[in-house]
């Protein structure tokens, strides 16, 4: 359901004047009118939506991955994350990733949010989990794609992204998303623990 408006203009599709598709996104040229005929041409990227997994290992850490973005020329340090495949959806895309990119697998996988990670260039949404009870669980890599798996406190990883050494906008997203529940959930078990003592 959508939420009201302020009475802006809503634009509607006169063309989709051509898509160029991909097995993981296509690109679209829609000529559009507004509602007091102005017309003109908006070019987006259509998805069927991404996944990305905040994984928190039984000590707290948050695992994450240091890889290559061509497009940027640099490394990037990143929550898993990946497209929604033909066929697959949000939840199985998060356990297919998560399994890729740090070799694990969860007992627990649980909805933290969701964000479009650029509105005015792309319809994606990006759905975002913390997954707990991590085990040995590996699934076999995209061919394209090479990890370096790093363990990071919540401390340490609020660190990186204010010094900048997180610059991914999909992981700080998801970070701030997230941050209370594990934050939370970390705080209950070390009091669980002080308490056995």
């Amino acid at each position: 359901e959508r939420e009201p408006t302020m009475g802006l203009q809503r634009w509607k599709r006169a063309r989709r004047v051509f898509e160029i598709r991909n097995p993981w996104w296509s690109y679209r040229k829609d000529e559009i009118v507004r509602e007091d005929g102005m017309r003109g041409e908006y070019h987006a990227v259509h998805t069927r939506g991404s996944s990305m997994v905040v994984p928190v290992d039984d000590r707290g850490r948050i695992l994450m991955v240091n890889q290559y973005r061509y497009l940027n020329d640099r490394e990037s340090l990143e929550f898993p994350c990946g497209s929604v495949k033909e066929g697959g959806d949000h939840r199985s895309t998060a356990e297919l990733e998560l399994a890729e990119e740090t070799g694990t697998k969860a007992s627990t996988l649980t909805a933290a949010g969701e964000h479009n990670p650029c509105n005015g260039v792309t319809d994606e949404i990006c759905r975002v989990y913390v997954a707990r009870g991590l085990s040995p669980g590996a699934a076999p890599k995209d061919a394209t794609e090479e990890f370096e798996v790093r363990a990071v406190t919540p401390a340490e990883l609020e660190a990186l992204i204010a010094s900048g050494a997180v610059w991914d906008g999909m992981t700080r997203a998801a970070w701030a998303l997230a941050r209370g529940t594990v934050v939370e959930a970390n705080d209950e078990t070390a009091r669980g623990r002080a308490g056995g003592k």
